[in-house]
């Protein structure tokens, strides 16, 4: 159904269609009243056509709606609680305790008697020991009878007669790059926690130290994905010293690799240097420099369901609505089929389609070319039209996950790896330097890759200053 526009309860969209059939019928006015009056209810709709924008029928982030209600949670036959067969995280009792504490039985409180033991009962108390753990060496020096000094020698990460640990390392640059934590509220927790002074100076040194050894990890990454049969390809504005900038990100359920860049298109994307070298699918948002890259392309369509509900809702467009209702079963019927249709199934829903697109064509047309104000060009579409010819002309990519067993319907796995970028961007403002931004990247593709492939982040960071790299990339 559609939403028309309300402001005081009043029907905008009723109120400028009575507003513009009284300025045709109205015969005093000249031309120029009438062409003044005219903008001014164009300005007047195209404002209130961006007060009905939401998540729903745009790009608008959930976030930003107003009044925005939760949608209420579906009855289930389910009993409260952890289902038949789910894998909880009750804390359970170990066999190895850190520390032992044995009670016995106060004899004083008992009736006289004999009395045997038989066991015990046991309980167990989690918790942790917050507290900083030094080592020292002490390199024996011997001297022969010249009295020439003989000095052991030092292992050879200890260089300095004090430094940090690569355990307190890869907490602080754990705490930085994957909890997103500003430097102060790190140096605090140092100072405050562990009773080890250390500056942001210092941390931010952790965090290049992390960029330097990742160095070959990166091209491990970008050589996997470049030979991969499907990446999600997107891009996001960043704000670096107070300048736009672009985090270009490509990824799939086992790699991520994110760059930042001063420039959003196939600049950028060439010096990155995993798509000109990929022949795969390429799913992204249907952004027009992604095409000029070979190999086959397949488009968002959780795009394509906000889109058409915005032509729906605001242009009245029929064939819209209908257009939504049916990707939405098709994607319906390849969930249900385990990921892809059958070629007789694939056909059906195709021929649907395309008999679909050709009504939308009848109520939503091509521009009159009579209205044509230069001898040059295309005509301006309407929005709405110019997704019917989306449709129409990347038939193949909207649809090819009906028919591609590994390819989903959405671009999400590309989206959701560089939500947490717009996190940072909101905790910090902006990166300060372009090494900052770079930093991020490399880091955060490398911990979102452990991720991805069964190592936790902590365990990901202490492997680094270790000097190793997990398994999986070896």
């Amino acid at each position: 159904m559609v939403n028309f526009v309300k402001l005081e309860h009043i029907n905008i969209d009723a109120t400028l269609k009575e507003a513009e059939a009284l300025l045709k019928s109205e015969q005093g006015l000249s031309p120029a009243i009438q062409s003044v009056f005219s903008v001014l209810l164009l300005v007047i709709k195209l404002l209130t056509n961006r007060i009905d924008l939401n998540s729903h029928n745009s790009s608008i982030p959930p976030s930003s709606d107003l009044n925005r209600k939760k949608a209420s949670k579906k009855k289930s036959d389910k009993k409260p609680g952890g289902q038949k067969g789910h894998v909880g995280t009750t804390l359970r009792q170990i066999e190895d305790p850190d520390e032992i504490k044995d009670i016995e039985v106060d004899r004083r409180t008992l009736p006289k008697g004999q009395y045997k033991e038989m066991g015990f009962e046991v309980r167990q108390v989690f918790d942790i020991d917050i507290s900083r753990f030094v080592t020292e060496y002490r390199a024996q020096i011997l001297e022969d009878c010249n009295g020439n000094p003989f000095a052991a020698p030092f292992p050879e990460d200890v260089r300095k007669a004090v430094q940090y640990g690569p355990q307190l390392k890869a907490h602080a640059v754990y705490m930085s790059q994957h909890q997103l934590i500003p430097y102060h509220r790190i140096q605090e927790y140092f100072t405050e926690q562990l009773h080890i002074p250390i500056s942001q100076g210092s941390i931010f040194n952790f965090n290049r130290d992390a960029f330097k050894r990742l160095a070959s990890f990166e091209c491990i990454v970008k050589d996997k994905l470049a030979r991969a049969e499907l990446v999600h390809a997107d891009e996001t504005g960043i704000n670096i010293k107070g300048k736009r900038h672009w985090l270009h990100c490509a990824s799939n359920t086992s790699w991520t690799h994110f760059s930042p860049h001063i420039k959003r298109g196939t600049d950028a994307m060439d010096s990155i240097d995993i798509l000109p070298r990929f022949k795969g699918i390429l799913c992204h948002d249907h952004w027009k420099p992604y095409y000029r890259y070979d190999g086959i392309h397949a488009v968002c369509n959780a795009h394509h369901l906000r889109e058409l509900t915005r032509a729906w809702e605001q242009d009245e467009q029929k064939w819209a609505n209908k257009m939504k209702i049916l990707l939405e079963q098709i994607n319906q019927d390849v969930n249900d089929a385990g990921g892809a249709l059958a070629p007789f199934e694939s056909d059906k829903y195709r021929k649907k389609y395309r008999a679909l697109l050709k009504k939308a064509e009848i109520e939503c047309p091509i521009p009159d070319e009579s209205n044509r104000k230069g001898k040059r060009g295309r005509i301006k579409r309407s929005k709405a039209r110019n997704l019917l010819e989306r449709l129409i002309n990347y038939e193949d990519d909207v649809l090819r996950f009906m028919d591609v067993p590994f390819l989903p319907f959405t671009n999400n796995q590309g989206e959701n790896a560089i939500r947490m970028t717009k996190v940072q961007q909101k905790i910090s403002g902006c990166f300060r330097s372009i090494e900052g931004a770079e930093i991020f990247c490399r880091v955060r593709g490398y911990l979102s890759t452990c991720r991805k492939q069964g190592v936790s982040s902590s365990q990901a960071m202490a492997l680094l200053f270790e000097g190793k790299l997990p398994e999986f990339a070896r």
